[in-house]
């Protein structure tokens, strides 16, 4: 027999590391496996021997053929034994072999034989391995036998049948389908476990007939089922049929509702809970229906059993997400929970405190929190700090204690993961509370001072170059910063120098003091760092390192890649200037967002100073003055189009331009003179022809004509064509109009696109000179009131509201209509105004008859606009608003107003 290798001793703590299979190897145990040839069999030797190889079989090692086999038949031979353990260890290895059918016959006659036996345990199992190993032309002869052996009297032979039935249902459904009376009859059980298998297969054959699966649990909710497992099963074929059925959300209306709650007084507390949580799950469940569910999860937290506790409290965190109100109740229950034995079970706690906290709650629940931290490991701390870190957006007053908090939590010991889930609360909490960036800078620049992990020491720099400049005294920064680059490894300081480079581009008055800084670095002994601050030094490259960049990286780096070294240095201007489009596959599963240091900033630096960057080169477009706001790409084609078309708005003061982004997805064609006609022009209009060139998905002098025949107050003043558009690349562009300003001009504008096809030469890929004129219709595209609004979050609503001149307030009440919900009332307002949410009110209660949506933007003009909008849910569906509107200017609140009325 093999040796372990660990050695067991007396110490508890070495017994749970030891195990008696340890180091054996597959060919050990086969040799072992020849005692059972041996003429006086020994069945406990044996049963060692078929234990190490189900072992090794369940660890994923695999038996060749030829092994297999032989095993195989040297395991027939342990029948002649009538010891039951090793029978039953037969049993087993027999069901993990799985044996060739060409096999199967030569034990099938002993297990008959054994399923014929009157003792109960050869049959129960005979019955299981029979039913594993042989295929569907034996199962219809043993078939009889199976049918008696679900109503047999001995509940171990008919769960061994029904249990059987289960598993054949998969492979052979239309035998297992005929046994339906005899498990009709074995549901009516007194035996437990044979109610409970006899209720899980009656229901997967009846899974597929909707009318059917209703029918049986009408009939089992009377009160014929007592197995506390089947009651737990039949209450989840309860929920699936309330879920299907669509129920009638009014209080008494649902069906089987009555039975959930009756099973919330049974006597097992296994149905008791599964009863609490299936109502809890309830699509569209009322206050009323959770009330009994959530008073029953009470008494089990303070249940002397951790299951129950555990299973009482992650039931309550998930009711508080969506109905953080009904659980407000079990808070001091679940207080005590914080300090429990179980850590699973107190971060649970301490998590749905968290969400169902009030604003007044949040200091002393700090208080425990900060006494459980230390006690607990990496991966709960990491669920308590998220769950901080929404409570701080929840309550963005309280952020001075929460930010303490992290902040503390940040110096105490722990791995990357954990503080890298703190630093980025603490940047999310920076980004979205402005009045909390300065004391959390300041607590990031303490934790660098003593941080072992490159990497967050890297980030964080970059995170302060960014937003230090932007404080009211950004030298108090520069100590810790200089200080990265005396004491941290080379990547650090390399980072360090340029953070200060960019304290010295943007702080003016700093710009000396650094310099001397920078220059120390010339001497460091890293190239990196040395070759940083040269280049950082040299004033003619900070608009190579701190401007936008032209281009994207994505088509930098691919040119980069197809450059080919010659006496012609690399040209910056050859690469495209637009990014290629997201891939179909890639749009329809988007991954998860980052967030905290590895998510983009609020305002990409690829968006508007991108865009400012693109229209600023245009000549044409100088005069418009500063770029308001740049909308969301419009798709004016279908996506499994040959041509992908898309258009952004661009809004001025005075003006308004459509930069169009087009790109061929045809291979071998080249369009030529392309042109998107955005009306119809009427009659006595100027017409300009759009070419279209096939050339491996290149276009070229592409121009876009717009009449603003459905748009009276817009005029075309200007249009930029494009001269070359390569294969695959998108090309840009733009036609401007002139509006009047201070008038919400809004308009339609249709879209054609006209061209010329040309034939390209496959050898030479050069097109013909003659081609065919063609067009293609694209989609409408629509200027709306909600592109003259740019979406500005507000942390403090309140104080705003308050600070805002009470004379600019507007108030009026309006009729909505019938409305599925009131979200879908809530969104439909946000998407006509163009607004931002504010402090999470977008999102409504479930069954919610009322709300309170609050939302702020800045109209075209730099005009500060805040809205505050009340919603009522009516019988009949119907939805009213009021609307309360204040703003920097009255008459852009009038203009709020009747943006709702003609919407």
């Amino acid at each position: 027999m093999a040796q372990p290798l660990i050695k067991k001793d007396d110490d508890r703590d070495d017994e749970a590391d030891y195990s008696p299979f340890m180091g054996i190897e597959k060919g050990a145990v086969l040799q072992e496996a020849r005692v059972f040839h041996d003429p006086q069999l020994d069945p406990r030797r044996c049963s060692q021997v078929i234990t190490k190889l189900l072992y090794l079989l369940n660890q994923g090692e695999t038996f060749t053929k030829i092994e297999g086999t032989e095993v195989f038949f040297a395991v027939t031979k342990l029948f002649q034994s009538k010891e039951t353990g090793l029978r039953r260890m037969v049993y087993l290895i027999i069901k993990e072999l799985c044996p060739s059918s060409d096999e199967v016959i030569i034990v099938t006659s002993s297990l008959m034989k054994d399923m014929n036996s009157k003792n109960d345990m050869y049959k129960a199992n005979a019955i299981r391995v029979l039913c594993r190993i042989t295929e569907g032309t034996l199962l219809t002869q043993i078939e009889r036998y199976l049918k008696q052996a679900i109503v047999d009297k001995n509940p171990v032979v008919a769960s061994a049948a029904l249990v059987s039935g289960i598993h054949l249902l998969q492979t052979n459904p239309e035998i297992v389908k005929r046994w339906s009376n005899e498990v009709q009859e074995a549901v009516q059980s007194r035996a437990a476990l044979v109610q409970f298998h006899a209720l899980a297969l009656l229901h997967q054959i009846r899974q597929n007939d909707r009318l059917a699966v209703n029918k049986l649990v009408t009939s089992l909710t009377r009160g014929t089922v007592r197995s506390p497992l089947a009651q737990c099963l039949l209450i989840r074929y309860t929920s699936q049929v309330i879920r299907e059925s669509g129920t009638n959300n009014q209080a008494g209306d649902r069906p089987f509702y009555d039975y959930l709650e009756g099973c919330l007084r049974h006597k097992a507390e296994m149905v008791i809970f599964e009863a609490a949580r299936a109502i809890t799950e309830l699509n569209g469940v009322t206050s009323r229906e959770l009330t009994p569910a959530i008073t029953v999860l009470q008494l089990f937290l303070s249940s002397s059993k951790p299951v129950l506790r555990f299973a009482a409290v992650r039931t309550l965190n998930k009711v508080a997400m969506t109905h953080p109100m009904a659980v407000t109740n079990c808070n001091i229950d679940m207080e005590s929970l914080i300090s429990d034995q179980n850590r699973s079970i107190a971060t649970l706690a301490i998590t749905t405190l968290l969400k169902t906290g009030n604003e007044s709650s949040v200091d002393r629940l700090m208080k425990q929190i900060m006494n459980f931290m230390s006690d607990i490991a990496d991966e709960f701390k990491i669920v308590v700090v998220e769950a901080i870190r929404s409570l701080c957006l929840k309550f963005p007053l309280k952020y001075r204690s929460l930010m303490n908090f992290l902040s503390n939590i940040l110096r105490e010991e722990g791995g990357f993961e954990y503080k890298k889930a703190i630093v980025d609360s603490i940047v999310i909490l920076i980004r979205d509370i402005p009045d909390a960036k300065e004391s959390g800078l300041l607590h990031l620049c303490e934790f660098i001072e003593d941080c072992e992990f490159t990497y967050l020491s890297t980030q964080i720099l970059h995170f302060l170059g960014i937003e230090g400049p932007k404080t009211a005294d950004p030298s108090k920064y520069i100590r810790y910063i200089y200080n990265r680059v005396i004491l941290e490894n080379a990547t650090v300081r390399a980072a360090a120098v340029v953070t200060l480079a960019r304290f010295s581009n943007e702080v003016e008055q700093l710009k000396p003091r650094i310099l001397v800084l920078l220059k120390r670095c010339l001497f460091d002994s890293d190239d990196e760092v040395r070759d940083r601050a040269t280049m950082l030094l040299d004033e003619n490259n900070k608009e190579f390192v701190f401007g936008s960049l032209d281009v994207p990286l994505v088509n930098l780096e691919t040119s980069l890649k197809n450059y080919e070294p010659s006496e012609e240095p690399f040209d910056i201007t050859s690469v495209p200037k637009e990014l290629k489009p997201q891939p179909l596959a890639d749009k329809k599963a988007p991954g998860k967002k980052p967030t905290g240091l590895g998510a983009p900033p609020l305002v990409p630096a690829s968006g508007v100073d991108t865009y400012e960057k693109l229209l600023s080169s245009v000549p044409e477009f100088l005069s418009y003055g500063k770029l308001f706001k740049s909308s969301a790409p419009v798709e004016l084609t279908e996506a499994e189009t040959e041509y992908s078309v898309n258009v952004v708005k661009h809004i001025f003061d005075g003006h308004i331009v459509f930069q169009y982004n087009c790109t061929n997805t045809i291979p071998e064609q080249l369009l030529e003179n392309v042109i998107s006609w955005e009306t119809y022009l009427t009659f006595f209009s100027l017409v300009r022809i759009l070419t279209v060139v096939y050339f491996d998905f290149t276009f070229s002098q592409v121009t876009v004509i717009v009449d603003a025949s459905e748009a009276e107050e817009f005029e075309e003043v200007a249009s930029k064509p494009l001269k070359s558009l390569p294969y695959d690349v998108p090309g840009h562009t733009f036609v401007s109009f002139q509006k009047p300003q201070g008038v919400l001009a809004v308009g339609k504008f249709s879209n054609t696109l006209t061209f010329i096809v040309k034939e390209v030469d496959p050898s030479s890929g050069e097109a013909e000179e003659d081609g065919v004129e063609d067009e293609y219709h694209l989609e409408d595209l629509d200027v709306v009131a909600a592109d003259y609004m740019l979406k500005v979050g507000m942390s403090n609503f309140r104080n705003a509201w308050e600070t805002m001149d009470p004379d600019s307030e507007r108030v009026d009440e309006y009729g909505l209509g019938p409305r599925e919900s009131l979200a879908d009332a809530i969104n439909a307002a946000i998407n006509l105004l163009g607004m931002q949410p504010c402090e999470g009110t977008e999102v409504v209660a479930n069954n919610s008859r009322s709300h309170t949506c609050l939302l702020s933007g800045i109209f075209i003009g730099n005009v500060k606009v805040l809205a505050r909008l009340q919603f009522g849910l009516e019988k009949n569906k119907e939805v009213a608003m009021k609307l309360a509107v204040r703003s920097d200017n009255e008459a852009v609140s009038d203009t709020i107003h009747e943006i709702v009325a003609s919407g």
